[in-house]
């Protein structure tokens, strides 16, 4: 199943246009010293090749950020880099792959130039600038052989690229020659700052061969009336967004997003929205991407798709992670999109039939991480989703394994009951449909696999549990309720035993204020030890004291 939308940051944001990133880390290279050198390329490297590690679609984070190629086999990567890295001669090819594979070595190169240099090793800073050097002169002359044309701005960023790395060459020979420690700690001064200048010219060159092939594809989309050729040329714009927040940048201010949109206003071109959908969630994590889409009515289109019933399942499901991603907590460039409030009440209509309806785990995470971001985006959508029996539906769903099978679907779920919670209303929906039972399940929700973001999902599941539980207790039924349930024994064993909490604050916290809360109407639930450990103390007093137990000590 794919990643889901979190609460950490999902906006998947690299550091900013590579014409940008050079200048800066130019600076900081200057401002760390020539020691640190190799720790600032690495970043360097890091920032250029950098890709998401899944969709950044709603309140969960997402994901860590994990390197494309990483992604594949690790012998066929070896294989791969290894053939690269010996081949200095043009070979015919895809010019983005070219340029993607061939930046990837270079970037690499120039990180282990880094540490090389920042443990004194001379020899090794030499021969590596030299092939260094080979890759680029490969990378350039490969490129103009497959692009054919050049502009002169190209051409002045290839030229500024060689000469350094010439320069480089140059500086790291001579440096062979001295013995001086003091001369030799000058140089190496000059050698840093050389190799900065050198990564920064690097990232300009490729950003502008990037984007001129950006700029033939969102070309291809837009005048295409071939819908195989639409198909390929969007699939490939699609892998593009999954090389990171710079060239989702790209994408955008080339006009990708308007190309993108045409497509789905177009009924010709039906089968192929789910795929322009997915592509257009991806290049929005991304504050262009956003503005593009505000500009061609974008919200008008997904709304029009969303409340159409003879839109397949799966390309509504599209939609709704779009609207994930642009309503997505963690991205403030979001918060003032006008087009959704006028059109919020039939996307969240639509939304809560499509988690209804839908017939896999996949569309109902898309669906219902869209809704939990509204929740948040706009207080209004609390007040119609419990017109709309959302309760219903999403308690419901939670006993239907086809839908809810995963702890990222159950973090969508609780979200949206935390946010409702809220409202004096939601506590009778509440225990009409017997949800304190099932929140209290959630109190317990562990992770079948030990990933990182499974148990992180896992976390936010409870400490959102507890936290819908504080609130709804405010109503004397439901803390009851709660206490009939044995909600109270609960929340002390994830306050006593911090493995039944992952060793999580956030859900000490959560559960020291749902205890709290239930004590108010219930004290005759607690033992004297809890009640002058857990409750009596002041908050904090509480948590370090809990924070600090041992396993033993419950």
């Amino acid at each position: 199943m794919r990643r889901p939308p979190g609460d950490g940051d999902s906006t998947g944001e690299g550091p900013g246009n590579w014409g940008l990133w050079g200048a800066q880390e130019s600076r900081r290279l200057c401002c760390v010293g020539p020691d640190r050198c190799g720790q600032a390329l690495l970043q360097i490297g890091m920032n250029m090749m950098a890709l998401p590690g899944g969709r950044h679609l709603g309140s969960i984070p997402l994901q860590e950020q994990r390197l494309h190629f990483m992604q594949v086999d690790s012998v066929q990567r070896w294989m791969e880099d290894l053939k690269l890295m010996t081949e200095c001669g043009p070979g015919p090819g895809d010019p983005l792959q070219l340029l993607l594979k061939r930046g990837w070595v270079i970037s690499t190169e120039l990180r282990r130039i880094g540490q090389k240099l920042a443990q004194d090793r001379w020899a090794r800073v030499h021969s590596m600038s030299v092939r260094l050097t080979c890759h680029a002169r490969s990378m350039v002359s490969e490129y103009s052989t497959i692009s054919r044309t050049t502009s002169q701005e190209m051409g002045q960023a290839e030229k500024l690229l060689m000469e350094k790395c010439s320069e480089l060459s140059a500086v790291t020979e001579r440096c062979l020659q001295v013995e001086n420690e003091h001369v030799l700690k000058s140089m190496k001064a000059c050698v840093s700052e050389t190799l900065s200048m050198l990564g920064q010219h690097f990232g300009q060159l490729l950003e502008l061969a990037l984007t001129r092939e950006v700029q033939a594809l969102v070309r291809k989309i837009d005048t295409s009336d071939n819908i195989y050729i639409t198909e390929s040329t969007t699939g490939n714009l699609f892998s593009l967004t999954q090389e990171g927040a710079p060239l989702c940048r790209i994408i955008a201010k080339e006009g990708g997003v308007v190309a993108l949109f045409k497509v789905c206003r177009q009924d010709t071109f039906r089968c192929l929205y789910p795929q322009a959908l997915r592509t257009l969630a991806s290049i929005c994590c991304v504050e262009e991407g956003v503005h593009q889409l505000e500009k061609v009515d974008g919200i008008l289109c997904l709304t029009d798709i969303l409340t159409d019933d003879s839109h397949s399942e799966a390309t509504r499901a599209e939609a709704a992670a779009v609207v994930a991603q642009v309503t997505s907590p963690h991205l403030s460039f979001t918060q003032h999109l006008t087009s959704f409030l006028e059109n919020m009440e039939e996307i969240v209509t639509a939304l809560i039939k499509l988690c209804q309806e839908a017939s896999s785990g996949e569309v109902f995470l898309l669906a219902s991480a869209a809704l939990a971001n509204i929740t948040f985006f706009e207080k209004m959508a609390c007040e119609m989703l419990l017109q709309l029996n959302a309760i219903r539906v999403l308690l419901e769903a939670c006993g239907d394994k086809q839908r809810v099978d995963t702890p990222y679907t159950r973090d969508q779920i609780v979200t949206i009951l935390a946010n409702m919670s809220v409202l004096e209303q939601c506590a009778s929906d509440i225990i009409q449909e017997n949800g304190v039972q099932l929140i209290m399940g959630m109190l317990s929700e562990k992770p079948r696999s030990g990933t990182p973001a499974e148990v992180a999902a896992c976390e936010r599941v409870q400490q959102k549990a507890a936290v819908t539980l504080a609130r709804l207790c405010r109503d004397p039924d439901v803390a009851r309720e709660a206490v009939r349930l044995s909600c109270m024994s609960r929340l002390i064993e994830l306050c006593r035993s911090p493995s039944e909490r992952n060793s999580s604050d956030a859900v000490l916290v959560a559960c020291l204020a749902a205890l709290r809360r239930l004590a108010g109407v219930c004290p005759e639930g607690l033992q004297d030890s809890d009640f002058q450990q857990l409750v009596q103390p002041r908050l904090v007093d509480s948590f370090l004291l809990c924070s600090n137990m041992e396993e033993s000590f419950v």
